[in-house]
């Protein structure tokens, strides 16, 4: 393969939609796609929502598994701990060749929160990142503002999160992804402690008085993401 084709397929993911669909098959889609690819393979964004499902990521602690219910609770190999997909979410599953782009996991996992964040502006949210525990927050007494002033002995005090970040990489190559709560059922969260965090709230746009359409969205967050995974 020429230097020029490289570039070209490094140059922006192909964003699909996939509508709603069961996360055990996005999962085995995923597994599939990132197995069988090889350098001539481009990068895609899948965009997808899942019906109601609890997943537990390969180094998930039971005990963060309150009350599943009537909800199926499904094993991934993604990193972090539980959380919830459902209806009313947007969900982003990068499938990207970090070799190709030139960039390492943290690096990574900071462009995808920066992709959220820069979602959130246009609506009037400001999002927040917290040392240490990946995803996206924001300011529940303030969400159009920064941090709370003052000490935070506790760094989730008064943040909400709107954002999850899960990701694997397998041969430089990534799946799962992140998902931005946008207008959903969120008691399902009250079942866990999200993302291994004893009373973090969690909360979407539309707790927060913003309206929005999911496809919309979705459609920002796809866009963005693009643009920091492109070379």
């Amino acid at each position: 393969m020429s230097p020029d084709a490289v570039d070209d397929l490094a140059a922006a993911p192909r964003v699909r939609w996939l509508g709603r669909q069961p996360y055990a098959l996005s999962y085995e889609q995923m597994r599939a796609f990132t197995a069988a690819r090889d350098a001539a393979t481009a990068d895609e964004i899948w965009l997808v929502e899942h019906p109601p499902v609890f997943t537990q990521g390969i180094a998930g602690k039971a005990e963060h598994l309150l009350a599943p219910g009537d909800i199926p609770v499904v094993p991934t190999n993604r990193g972090g701990q539980v959380t919830f997909h459902g209806p009313g979410q947007v969900v982003a599953y990068p499938l990207i060749d970090l070799r190709r782009l030139g960039i390492f996991v943290k690096e990574y996992v900071f462009r995808l929160e920066s992709a959220v964040i820069q979602t959130l502006e246009p609506l009037g949210v400001v999002g927040l990142r917290v040392p240490g525990a990946p995803g996206i927050y924001v300011n529940l007494a303030h969400p159009h503002a920064g941090l709370p002033p003052g000490p935070r002995p506790d760094p989730f005090a008064g943040l909400g999160k709107i954002a999850a970040l899960g990701i694997k990489v397998s041969n430089h190559s990534t799946y799962h992804g992140v998902s931005l709560n946008v207008a959903m059922d969120l008691e399902p969260f009250e079942r866990i402690n999200p993302c291994g965090y004893a009373g973090l709230c969690t909360v979407d746009l539309a707790t927060l008085g913003v309206r929005a359409e999911l496809d919309a969205v979705a459609s920002r967050l796809a866009e963005r993401l693009a643009a920091h995974l492109s070379r």
